[in-house]
C-alpha cells in the first residue's frame, strides 16, 4: 500500500488554486443516512472558499441511489445529479457497465500527487486501467463497539479477547450475566456482512485481487464461513436488520456491534443517551496473533458525465475529500472514517472522544488501515453476492454437510454466471 505523505498543505493548495475560476453553479448530490448528513456538514467550510458554488445533499436512502444510478445510466446518463456517492463494494458494476456514464476526475485534474494521498485498497475499485471514476471518501476500518458496562458486569476484558474463540466465550458469559442481552448481532437473512469482514480479515474475498478469478472457496474464506456458523450455533450472534441493531443498541439488548468505523456515527447518533458506556476494540481473528483488520463498506463520489457543472463539482470534490477541513468535518459530525491519509494524522484523531468514555477511540480505529487486504468487488458483484447469501442460509439451516462444501457450490454458482474460471 501508499502512505507516503504528500504535505497537507500542498493539497490545500491543490484545492483553493482554482478558486480564482469558480462560477456561479447549483449542484446535485445523491447520497444516503449519515453520508448525506457528514457531506451537509462540509458546506459551511465549503462556500466560505465558493460562495457562489450551492450543494444540494438529497438524501436518498442506499438502495434508492443505487437503483436510481442503474436506470440513469442505463438511460444514457438522463436524470443523473451532478454528484453520486458510490459504494466501493458496489463501484466497479456501474463502471463495468457504464464506462461512459462518470467523468474521467484525471480529465479535471485528478493527477498523481492527489492519488498517492489515499491508501490502494480504496483505490482498487474506483480505477480502471488509466481512467479514474471516483475519488475516495470514507473507509471502513472495522472494529468491535462494545458496551462497557455489560462486559464490565460479566467480568470480561475485552483486552482478552484476541480470538473469535474468546469472543464466543466471552459472549456467553455476559449474556449469563446479562439477562436479556446478547453478544452481537448479524443480518442473516439479508446480508453477507460477518462473512465478508471475516474473510476480509483473511485476506480472502469472492474474487482473485486481479478480478479474474473466483476465490471465494479459498481455505481462508471457508474458515471464516466456518467461524460464523460456530458463533451463531453458539448464541453468540443473533439474527437482526439494520434497524432491528440500532434499536437493540438503544434498549441495551446487545452488548457488541462489529462494523466498518463509520459505525461510530450510528451509534453516537441514534444512542445520545449511552455516552460514557460504549467503548471499541480491535476485531478478534482467527489466531491471538492473526490479521485483526478488515474494511467493511467505506464510498467515494463520481461526477456524471452528464453534469452541466463539472469543473464546480470538481472543486467540491477536491474541499470534502481532498482536505484534512473537509475529511475531519466529517469524521467530528458524523464518524465518517477519512480515506485521505493526511487526515488520518490530523490532531483530533489523537482525542479522547467523550461519547466513547474518553477513548481515543478515531486512534485505535485508524491504526489498522495498513494492514487492511485490498478485496474486488468486480462487475459481477451482485450476482456473487447474492450466491453467497443464499448458499450461507442453506449451510446454516444445515443443508451443506460442511463450509468447504457449501462455497464449492457457490463458486461453481458463480462460475456459472459470471464465465470466471474458479481460482485453483
Amino acid at each position: 500500500m501508499r502512505f507516503k505523505l504528500l504535505g497537507a498543505t500542498t493539497l490545500v493548495a491543490l484545492c483553493v488554486s482554482g478558486s480564482a475560476f469558480a462560477q456561479q453553479a447549483n449542484l446535485t448530490i445523491w447520497s444516503w443516512n449519515v453520508a448525506a448528513s457528514a457531506l451537509k456538514s462540509t458546506l459551511e467550510g465549503f462556500n466560505k472558499q465558493y460562495p457562489d458554488i450551492k450543494v444540494d445533499v438529497q438524501d436518498l436512502g442506499n438502495q434508492q441511489v443505487f437503483d436510481k444510478m442503474l436506470a440513469a445510466c442505463a438511460a444514457g446518463g438522463d436524470g443523473l445529479p451532478d454528484i453520486v456517492t458510490v459504494e466501493n463494494f458496489e463501484a466497479e458494476i456501474f463502471w463495468n457497465r457504464f464506462p461512459d456514464c462518470f467523468t474521467n476526475l484525471k480529465d479535471l485534474g485528478y493527477n498523481a500527487d492527489i492519488q498517492k494521498q489515499f491508501p490502494d485498497f480504496k483505490r482498487t475499485e474506483l480505477e480502471i486501467g488509466d481512467v479514474a471514476y471516483a475519488m475516495p471518501w470514507d473507509s471502513g476500518p472495522v472494529a468491535v463497539f462494545y458496551r462497557r458496562d455489560f462486559y464490565e458486569k460479566a467480568g470480561v476484558d475485552p483486552a482478552t479477547i484476541k480470538t473469535w474463540d474468546d469472543f464466543i466465550a466471552a459472549g456467553k458469559k455476559i449474556s449469563a450475566a446479562n439477562p436479556g442481552v446478547v453478544m452481537s448481532q448479524a443480518d442473516f437473512n439479508g446480508d453477507s456482512e460477518w462473512f465478508r469482514m471475516l474473510s476480509n480479515e483473511q485476506g480472502c474475498g469472492y474474487f482473485s485481487t486481479d478480478g479474474q478469478n473466483i476465490t471465494i472457496n479459498q481455505p481462508a474464506c471457508v474458515a471464516a464461513l466456518q467461524k460464523v456458523k460456530e458463533m451463531k450455533d453458539a448464541g453468540t450472534l443473533t439474527a437482526a436488520n439494520w434497524e432491528e441493531k440500532i434499536q437493540s443498541n438503544t434498549a441495551g439488548k446487545v452488548a457488541s456491534q462489529l462494523y466498518g468505523g463509520w459505525y461510530e456515527g450510528s451509534v453516537r447518533s441514534n444512542s445520545p443517551d449511552l455516552a460514557g458506556k460504549w467503548g471499541v476494540y480491535l476485531m478478534p481473528s482467527m489466531t491471538a496473533d492473526g490479521a485483526h483488520a478488515a474494511n467493511l463498506g467505506g464510498s467515494s463520489l463520481a461526477i456524471a458525465s452528464n453534469s452541466k457543472n463539472k469543473e464546480a463539482a470538481w472543486k467540491y470534490l477536491q474541499y470534502a475529500l481532498g482536505t484534512n477541513e473537509g475529511q475531519v468535518a466529517m469524521l467530528k459530525s458524523f464518524g465518517l472514517v477519512p480515506s485521505l491519509l493526511s487526515a488520518v494524522k490530523d490532531p483530533f484523531v489523537d482525542q479522547p472522544q467523550p461519547y466513547w468514555g474518553n477513548q481515543k477511540v478515531w486512534a485505535d480505529i485508524l491504526s489498522t488501515l495498513p494492514n487492511i487486504h485490498p478485496s474486488r468487488g468486480t462487475a459481477f458483484q451482485t450476482d456473487a453476492d447474492s450466491i453467497l447469501k443464499t448458499a450461507q442460509t442453506k449451510f446454516f439451516a444445515g443443508g451443506y454437510p460442511d463450509a468447504k462444501t457449501a462455497l464449492d457450490d457457490a463458486a461453481k454458482q458463480i462460475a456459472s454466471a459470471t464465465g470466471l474460471p474458479i481460482a485453483q
